[in-house]
């Protein structure tokens, strides 16, 4: 293929005047985005990746980050391999995307590269090399991402895809320091890694060793003045004994619904904040913004967002936009668009007066005795509870109807889940739930726990019992 001039991460890079300081952070290390100019992360050896179809597994982000950077525009193909994806998966995942070298840290692969011709090491520093960063493709992004059976979804992106909704000129870079508590190998912090090296700010990465508290230190610290995370996220980090040692402007909240109990208690927190909660998957793309501090989106933004077309068909909002994936890839993947362009989200919405509130997915429904219930629905009633810090809502078994509904609690004060103060709360959050949903949504049993477990993703982990 000829060489031409292909927009990359690079590109981007290079038209900035001043990078001396701006920088990408880690628990442990920092690069000046200007020290990229001049070194590899990969040991000058970009030349031998050139064309090829390329994974990236390391261990930490902050790693990646210098890779996907070096790399973006001279790799034919990039595969982002999360941290928490399980290594039986490399096999399916070098043939689905026809890997043929592997940047890495690591080296307990085991006998899952069979067939890789590159494995090149990296690290988290900068070696001085004289390096040709000249772009020569509009490099495929590959997203992995939970699919059935235990093996992943193989999602393809482009950086024109992935970038369709980020504002590139002029934003005052010298006071936003952007932060995520999501991993950039996830559709949701690769994200925010992109806004920060488009728009030229610094980035503050997590580390999955570091506790939520020792973060939000180090976040604040370091002037974060954005930050994004899922709404699980935030309800970990209002637990934090650091809750208070950052003081964003800007709060981004994306990938899983956004109630209005922790949109309360966000604004409680950080009342100068601007509170966004986007809609965005790693299929579909960023759709739209709600920054009104209500739960739910205007009816208008179906028909009204610049760039973004949705419609609502049999409960599901669908989207088409230059933001969604263009597809899946490997042996039987299935359609990722309908015939008409359109996305499937899964996601169900239900209109209410002049709004849109999402209910749930259309894939997680309990099932009581024929009658369907949405857990985040019940959820969302539940955590609007002033006792209530978060709650997961899940199925039991039960021999006369299938299923029932139950709801575990962590409540906002410890003591309250002993004793007498723990009754009394139970039948405060069953009342409260009794006056908002039909009987059959109502859950059976309320059980406090001290803490609900949540994926490296940012989502809880929902289950069965």
């Amino acid at each position: 293929m000829p060489r031409s001039s292909h927009a990359s991460l690079w590109n981007a890079l290079s038209a900035k005047s001043d990078l001396s300081d701006r920088f990408v952070i880690g628990a442990k290390s920092r690069v000046a985005l200007g020290q990229m100019m001049a070194g590899s992360a990969i040991d000058g050896r970009g030349e031998d990746l050139r064309g090829r179809s390329v994974l990236v597994m390391t261990r930490d982000q902050f790693t990646a980050a210098l890779v996907l950077l070096e790399l973006d525009g001279i790799a034919r193909r990039l595969i982002l391999y999360p941290p928490d994806l399980p290594l039986e998966y490399l096999p399916f995942v070098i043939k689905s995307a026809s890997v043929d070298a592997i940047v890495s840290d690591r080296t307990d692969f085991g006998p899952n590269i069979s067939g890789v011709r590159y494995i090149m090491p990296c690290g988290h520093t900068i070696m001085s090399q004289s390096c040709d960063r000249s772009a020569q493709y509009r490099t495929e992004w590959i997203l992995l991402t939970s699919g059935t059976l235990g093996l992943p979804k193989v999602v393809v992106h482009t950086l024109s895809s992935l970038t369709a909704a980020i504002e590139r000129p002029g934003a005052p870079a010298g006071k936003v320091v952007w932060s995520t508590f999501y991993d950039i190998r996830r559709y949701g912090g690769l994200q925010i890694f992109l806004r920060a090296i488009l728009t030229g700010t610094s980035l503050v990465l997590s580390d999955a060793k570091e506790s939520i508290a020792d973060f939000l230190a180090r976040a604040g610290s370091d002037g974060v003045s954005h930050i994004s995370g899922t709404p699980s996220h935030w309800r970990r980090a209002l637990m934090s004994p650091s809750v208070h040692r950052i003081a964003p402007e800007n709060i981004r909240l994306s990938g899983e619904i956004a109630d209005q109990g922790i949109l309360n208690q966000l604004r409680s927190v950080y009342p100068q904040s601007k509170i966004v909660h986007a809609f965005a998957s790693t299929e579909a793309g960023v759709a739209f913004e709600v920054s009104d501090g209500l739960a739910g989106f205007p009816a208008s933004a179906i028909e009204h967002t610049p760039n973004v077309e949705m419609k609502v068909a049999d409960g599901t909002l669908r989207i088409r936009s230059a933001g969604t994936a263009s597809g899946y890839r490997g042996d039987e993947a299935p359609m990722l668009k309908a015939a008409d362009g359109f996305v499937d989200t899964g996601d169900m919405v239900e209109p209410r007066g002049d709004r849109y509130y999402f209910v749930g997915r259309r894939d997680g429904l309990i099932n009581v005795g024929g009658r369907k219930v949405h857990p985040e629905e019940v959820e969302a009633v539940i955590n609007r509870h002033p006792e209530v810090h978060m709650s997961l809502v899940r199925a039991k078994k039960n021999p006369v109807v299938g299923a029932i509904v139950v709801a575990d609690v962590v409540l906002r004060t410890a003591s309250q889940a002993d004793g007498r103060d723990a009754r009394a709360v139970q039948s405060d959050i069953l009342l409260f739930c009794r006056q908002t949903l039909s009987s059959h949504k109502v859950p059976a049993a309320i059980n406090f726990v001290p803490a609900l477990a949540v994926a490296e993703s940012g989502k809880m982990m929902r289950g069965h019992a």
